[in-house]
């Protein structure tokens, strides 16, 4: 094998060393947790991973682009609540019994707006994205604890709810849409304009304006896209639990980070595949899963996620030394 082959290889082992992480503890699961390689299983861990693996999918576009979105937790929970309150059938709701087209679209579009709202402030306000969508993960929430009250919501609009509790054949409904658009964001990002653009303006801002890119505008269409696929996330929260509660959702956006960072996305910006990040939820999830069966407490999950947050920081810093050396 000459010299370019094997980098190449190498490569392509960088590229995918979540997976590999991934099939090592399934192989270790399968042989030490009683009870693990079984498709119930296979099949929880990809329930699991559904909320974990669409906000990831936003939060690794905006770190590709060289940004950061931590209000997507925040929005995923107050499109959750806007959902229940107006399809809810119980005396918290707003008594519209609006159907789930209906709740689709308002949420889908008020992600647009929050994504507009983010995309301004850090495009043309020149704040950075750190301060706005953390100002934006203390707001959003706090706007649906405001609509509700404080109370949850329950019984919401059965057609809804019947996206929660229908399959194809083995697959749940909701894992189909999560491989879906995992496929269709990975996609865009490595056969669109608009995908290898975020990757530039990742790279180097400066540079991708100066050749030409408009670099605001595939800004505001990352912050758009984070939003809507947020409130997409919060809809199908919503129904997943047939209501909403304050505290619905709390903590995913420290899964989804550590999915994006595990799964190979550089915090430098301009590298990373959805590929890994999908593989990361993955891991997390089968981790998650792991702690029930054996029936560990789960507050052993937050140190699993912390110690695995900080091993894949590090590992990112090699795999970018050794990139370097690659070209």
């Amino acid at each position: 094998m000459d010299n370019s082959s094997k980098r190449k290889t190498l490569k392509w082992i960088l590229d995918n060393i979540a997976w590999f992480i991934l099939a090592v503890l399934v192989v270790v699961f399968s042989l030490t947790v009683e009870g693990f390689a079984q498709w119930p299983i296979y099949r929880n861990i990809l329930s699991h991973a559904i909320f974990i693996g669409i906000l990831a999918i936003a939060e690794a576009l905006c770190i590709i682009s060289g940004e950061m979105d931590l209000s997507v937790e925040s929005v995923m929970a107050l499109s959750a609540v806007v959902t229940a309150y107006l399809a809810g059938t119980s005396t918290d709701a707003s008594g519209l019994y609006m159907n789930g087209v209906s709740t689709l679209a308002i949420v889908l579009a008020a992600g647009v707006l929050i994504g507009l709202i983010n995309g301004f402030f850090v495009v043309k306000m020149k704040i950075n994205s750190f301060i706005v969508t953390l100002a934006g993960y203390l707001a959003f929430r706090a706007v649906g604890l405001v609509i509700t009250g404080g109370r949850g919501v329950l019984n919401i609009s059965p057609d809804i709810v019947a996206v929660a509790r229908t399959s194809i054949g083995p697959i749940p409904m909701f894992v189909i849409i999560m491989v879906a658009l995992y496929g269709g964001f990975h996609w865009m990002l490595n056969r669109t304009r608009f995908g290898k653009y975020i990757y530039y303006v990742g790279d180097s801002k400066e540079a991708a304006f100066n050749a030409g890119i408009r670099v605001d505008r595939v800004l505001y269409g990352v912050f758009i896209i984070a939003g809507v696929l947020s409130a997409l996330a919060g809809w199908l929260l919503a129904a997943r639990t047939n209501g909403c509660s304050p505290s619905l959702g709390m903590g995913l956006l420290f899964e989804a980070m550590a999915a994006v960072v595990i799964g190979g996305v550089s915090l430098q910006g301009g590298i990373g595949k959805l590929t890994g990040v999908f593989a990361g939820a993955l891991l997390l999830s089968s981790i998650s899963t792991v702690i029930a069966i054996v029936g560990m407490n789960p507050f052993y999950m937050n140190i699993i996620r912390g110690g695995l947050i900080i091993a894949a920081v590090t590992l990112d810093t090699a795999i970018r030394s050794i990139r370097a050396k690659l070209t």
